[in-house]
């Protein structure tokens, strides 16, 4: 699993981890500890993601499952006419195994700047 770490100057950092089993279950705006995936601590709040297909999360379905559902504005569609209305597929708020980027923001920084914390975990 991808995860992708937006800074609070802006930056953003990818990160691949392979502890992404601990994160399994968790929904969108939930914080976790930025120790599993290597950013000991920090605390990242879950902003979205996309699966395997490049569908995106969005908060308002509940549960792991890709679902076709009528979409006005949000994640997912792009309007291009006043009151246009699309059915998209998209994936629910929930974390699973079909996650393949996930999107944080920092919350709590830690003692570290991001930069140093990879680059230790390069060599």
């Amino acid at each position: 699993m991808k995860v992708t770490v937006g800074d609070t100057d802006g930056k953003t950092y990818q990160i691949e981890t392979e502890e992404a089993s601990k994160i399994v279950g968790k929904k969108i705006g939930e914080t976790f500890d930025g120790g599993i995936i290597g950013l000991n601590g920090y605390k990242l709040k879950i902003t979205g993601g996309s699966d395997r297909d490049g569908f995106p999360m969005r908060k308002s379905i509940v549960g792991t499952e890709r679902k076709k559902i009528l979409l006005t504005e949000g994640q997912g569609i792009q309007k291009k006419e006043k009151g246009e209305r699309k059915r998209k597929s998209v994936r629910g708020n929930t974390v699973s195994g079909q996650i393949e980027q996930l999107n944080t923001q920092v919350v709590e920084e830690g003692s570290k700047a991001i930069e140093e914390l990879l680059e230790e975990d390069e060599e």
